[in-house]
């Protein structure tokens, strides 16, 4: 992995633009220092300080070049190295370790105007989980992959022209990389090419219903039925594509939902319980609790330390 760190840190004068040396926090929220109007920010980042738990709107990309680099989400750590990639969803509590020495590029994207991209929520759920990308775990893609941000950090640090343009769209080319190869890894050896399209096209438009109306009292019958599959072959073919049960992802969706609106001071815990499709108060806390390790009073404080519930 040491070749890998020395193609990503080489022929390239890296400069931190406009920074101010230091980050803006709002109670536990990072406000992430775009550039000027972007919405994407790259740190060559050597400093040896940790950061405290804090959330962020941004999906955060983080390669060690020297040295490893410590990531705690959701009370789950991840130690990277050099060559290995860790991507941490938006919105999600982590705090980072930092060695004596070392050095790692962070790459910060805003997502939210991709949302409406055909296909887009798919990614998103790929992306609703930590993936710690490693040569061993994603072979047949690492490469093109480790490559892409290369070329992205090489276009953020070189002022070159349309340089969002361009890092954007190697973006989406990553995550296509990695959906392509989630969906090479399912069960469909035995399937027509032309029918496990079909299958990608259904599903994509399952999870883009479920991501519309999950707040509604969604059941697997219907779900299938809407699909034009039988409730075993749909339960099958849905967890070879989304890694999740129908009704985990229904919770993972609610879940994060809720997530998003527990940062919000003028909805009461019920109320957001409401909002996101849970009829039962206690039934919500309780799955909040299992998904996220903690109660949504505590998520609620961790995020914003000032609010009264």
């Amino acid at each position: 992995m040491v070749l890998a760190a020395q193609k990503l840190n080489s022929g390239i004068n890296i400069i931190n633009k406009d920074f101010a040396g230091t980050r803006k926090l709002k109670q536990n929220q990072e406000i992430v220092q775009y550039l000027n109007d972007s919405t994407l920010r790259i740190w060559y980042n050597d400093q040896d300080e940790d950061y405290e738990t804090h959330w962020h709107n941004a999906i955060e990309i983080i390669m060690p070049v020297e040295e490893w680099y410590e990531v705690t989400i959701s009370e789950e750590k991840f130690h990277i190295t050099p060559g290995e990639i860790l991507i941490i969803p938006s919105s999600s509590l982590h705090s980072l370790h930092a060695p004596s020495k070392g050095a790692r590029f962070i790459f910060l994207f805003d997502l939210h105007f991709l949302e409406k991209l055909s296909g887009f929520t798919s990614i998103s759920t790929i992306l609703g989980k930590p993936i710690v990308i490693k040569k061993e775990t994603f072979l047949p893609v690492y490469d093109d992959i480790y490559d892409l941000l290369i070329q992205m950090r090489t276009e953020y640090f070189s002022d070159s022209d349309f340089a969002d343009i361009m890092i954007y769209s190697h973006l989406l080319e990553l995550f296509s990389l990695i959906g392509r190869y989630r969906i090479s890894e399912m069960k469909l050896s035995n399937t027509r090419i032309y029918k496990q399209k079909e299958y990608i096209d259904k599903f994509n438009e399952v999870l883009e219903y479920i991501d519309e109306h999950y707040m509604e009292n969604l059941c697997l019958e219907s779900i299938a039925y809407k699909a034009g599959f039988s409730k075993f072959h749909f339960s099958r073919l849905f967890k070879q594509y989304t890694n999740f049960t129908f009704n985990e992802y229904l919770t993972h969706r609610r879940i994060k939902a809720a997530s998003d609106l527990l940062a919000m001071p003028d909805l009461s815990i019920t109320e957001v319980s409401l909002a996101v499709g849970f009829a039962s108060i206690s039934t919500f806390n309780r799955i909040f609790r299992q998904v996220n390790k903690c109660t949504p009073s505590e998520y609620r404080r961790k995020h914003n330390p000032l609010h009264r519930l």
